[in-house]
């Protein structure tokens, strides 16, 4: 039997090197020369999308503004609540000059009601505080625009693409709450109270107490109703998810019972039901578009 020196191994191993370089070349084109050089073959990794890889990451960087000292974000801070505090005012004042007008339109669903001053100055202090409440509603767009300036540099562009949504969409269920209170909640508590008394009492109200019940009532009923919008913004955010909070639906029925007893300044049982009846259906509302959402 004929054994193979050092030279014919030599020159055999050259011959398979070349073949198989040649096949590789024809099969992986991006086989890198280098390693053609050395006999050595390198395995290509195919990316199924580089750029939708590359723009992902993109959407997920922090901006540049974020680089920021600690100092640097308590002044920054400082200034918000100052434009905040300032529209605020502004708004007030602004209102405060047409609080005879506001207080008739509030004094609306209280139907064949007499109001009283039950102590001096009692009527001017309504007006402020009708005033104050009215310069916040106006001043919001202004104060949610300061708190969108503050947090806005800690964001990453994924997380931007949602703040106009939740500007529009957080606006308009507000402005929805307000007028489901001051047309189903108002007149409902009222009739009920006065329905109550009739035939009883002489009915002659105090101006400061029937503000404050409806005051209350109104911007409480339209805090409530962003309820849809902190549903999404936790659903996009990888929070919860549609099944997590349809599971706890229970909770959520009694939640909106104690939430409509304590929100709602009157006793009645009518007032509470409608408040808890909104609030179940913004909740399951808001389910529904997180399940559209694909969430």
């Amino acid at each position: 039997m004929k054994y193979f020196d050092s030279k014919h191994l030599t020159t055999l191993s050259s011959i398979i090197e070349k073949n198989v370089l040649k096949i590789s070349s024809a099969m992986t084109p991006e086989v890198d020369t280098d390693l053609q050089s050395t006999g050595e073959l390198s395995t290509a990794i195919w990316s199924p999308d580089p750029d939708l890889n590359e723009e992902l990451d993109e959407l997920d960087e922090l901006s540049a503004e974020l680089e920021m000292s600690f100092f640097d974000h308590l002044e920054e801070l400082r200034l918000r609540i100052f434009y905040s505090i300032l529209a605020v005012a502004i708004g007030a004042m602004g209102c405060f000059v047409y609080a005879k007008q506001i207080v008739q339109v509030l004094e609306i669903p209280a139907v064949g009601i007499k109001f009283l001053q039950l102590a001096p100055g009692e009527y001017f202090f309504v007006s402020v505080k009708v005033a104050g409440y009215c310069g916040l509603l106006v001043a919001s767009p202004v104060i949610l625009y300061q708190i969108i300036r503050f947090v806005l540099p800690g964001l990453t562009r994924r997380e931007r693409q949602l703040v106009l949504p939740v500007v529009i969409g957080s606006s308009v269920l507000f402005v929805g709450g307000i007028a489901f209170a001051y047309y189903a909640l108002i007149p409902a508590a009222l009739n009920f109270l006065i329905g109550y008394g009739e035939n009883v009492v002489e009915q002659a109200w105090s101006i400061d107490r029937y503000f404050e019940f409806v005051l209350v009532l109104l911007f409480a009923t339209g805090l409530l109703f962003e309820l849809p919008v902190v549903q999404i913004l936790l659903s996009l955010l990888g929070i919860l998810s549609s099944a997590v909070m349809l599971s706890g639906w229970k909770s959520v029925v009694v939640g909106s019972m104690v939430v409509g007893a304590i929100v709602t300044p009157s006793t009645d049982p009518l007032t509470q039901s409608l408040l808890a009846g909104a609030v179940l259906a913004l909740y399951f509302g808001g389910i529904g578009v997180v399940k559209l959402l694909g969430k």
